[in-house]
C-alpha cells in the first residue's frame, strides 16, 4: 500500500518507522545559510540518513542562468529532474537538511508548485534524527530508474515582482517578510553586495527565526498567536525573504495553521532590491 502524509511536517519517530516503505524517497535538500560567514556544514565526512537522495537546489533544481539566485525552474525542467532523482507520481517524500528546518520547506513548497501533494518537512531535521541515533549513512542513495513523476502546476502558488508591485496597495492582500528585522528595517546590511535595504511596501516582518525553535518548528498553537497577533489571518498572503528559501518556511507555517490563500515570491528582496524603479520602506 502506498504511504499517505496527512501532514506537512512529520517528526524524526515517523519516518524511522516507515523507512523500508517502498513508496518512499527521502531527500536531502541541505544549503549553507546565505547569511554566513563561513559554511555552516561543518563534518569533514557527509552523513546523510539512511537511504537518502541528494536534492540539489542550487545546481539542478534552480535555474542556473537566471540573474538572481535560487529560481525556480520552468515546470517543465522541474518534471524532468524529479523524474531523474527517480521519483514517482506515487511517491511519498519526505525532505530534510542539516540545519533542523532551513532550506527543507524550499522543497516542500516546490512540489506544491507543481501540484504535488504527498510530501513533508522532517521536524528537526538531520540534527533530530542524529540525537535519537537512527541509522545514517555516508554516501547517497542513487535512483537509477527514471521515475514517472506528473506535474500539476499551481500558479497560484507563486508570485512575479509584477504582480507584488500591482498589490502593495491592497488591503487584501499582506507580504511577509521572512529575513531578520534588523534588515527589514535597514538597519544591518544586506548579505548580497551592493543590495539596497529596506523591504517592500504594505510588508510585516515575520522573521523565520521567530517560528523555528532548536532546528523545528514551534507547536501548532504558538504559531497561530503569532500569525494572529501580526493580523495575518484573514489576509491572503505573500511571504518574501532574501531569494525565496526562508519566505518558503513562512508557507509552511501558514499551511500548518490551514491557511490556504498564500504565494512566495519567487525574486523576494533579492529581486526587489536590486530593481532602482521600484519602491522600498525602511
Amino acid at each position: 500500500m502506498s504511504l499517505i502524509i496527512n501532514s506537512p511536517l512529520v517528526s524524526v519517530d515517523w519516518l524511522f518507522s516507515n523507512l523500508e516503505n517502498k513508496n518512499l524517497i527521502v531527500l536531502d535538500a541541505t544549503i549553507s545559510k546565505v547569511t554566513s560567514k563561513t559554511n555552516s556544514i561543518t563534518r569533514d565526512v557527509k552523513k546523510v540518513i539512511k537511504e537518502a537522495v541528494f536534492f540539489d537546489i542550487k545546481n539542478v533544481f534552480s535555474d542556473t542562468n537566471s540573474f538572481f539566485p535560487n529560481t525556480i525552474l520552468s515546470k517543465e525542467q522541474f518534471e524532468i529532474k524529479a523524474k531523474e532523482i527517480g521519483v514517482n507520481k506515487n511517491s511519498c517524500i519526505v525532505v530534510y537538511d542539516d540545519l533542523g528546518i532551513y532550506s527543507s520547506p524550499r522543497v516542500w513548497w516546490m512540489f506544491q508548485l507543481m501540484g504535488f501533494k504527498n510530501i513533508a518537512v522532517l521536524n528537526g531535521g538531520f540534527p533530530e534524527w542524529k540525537l535519537k541515533k537512527f541509522p545514517i549513512q555516508n554516501f547517497y542513495n542513487v535512483n537509477n530508474e527514471i521515475g514517472n513523476f506528473k506535474i500539476n502546476y499551481q500558479p497560484k502558488k507563486i508570485k512575479t515582482t509584477s504582480e507584488v508591485l500591482n498589490v502593495i496597495k491592497n488591503d487584501v492582500v499582506l507580504i511577509a517578510d521572512a529575513r531578520s528585522k534588523a534588515r527589514f528595517l535597514a538597519k544591518e546590511a544586506e548579505p548580497r553586495k551592493g543590495l539596497r535595504g529596506g523591504h517592500i511596501p504594505n510588508s510585516v516582518s515575520l522573521p523565520f527565526s521567530k517560528i523555528v525553535e532548536n532546528g523545528k518548528m514551534l507547536p501548532l498553537d504558538e504559531l497561530k498567536i503569532i500569525f494572529k497577533e501580526l493580523k495575518l489571518l484573514n489576509k491572503e498572503l505573500i511571504f518574501s525573504c532574501g531569494s525565496g528559501v526562508t519566505a518558503s518556511i513562512l508557507a509552511l507555517a501558514a499551511e500548518l495553521v490551514k491557511i490556504k490563500e498564500y504565494a512566495v515570491y519567487d525574486g523576494s528582496w533579492t529581486e526587489w532590491g536590486s530593481t532602482l524603479n521600484l519602491p522600498i520602506e525602511k
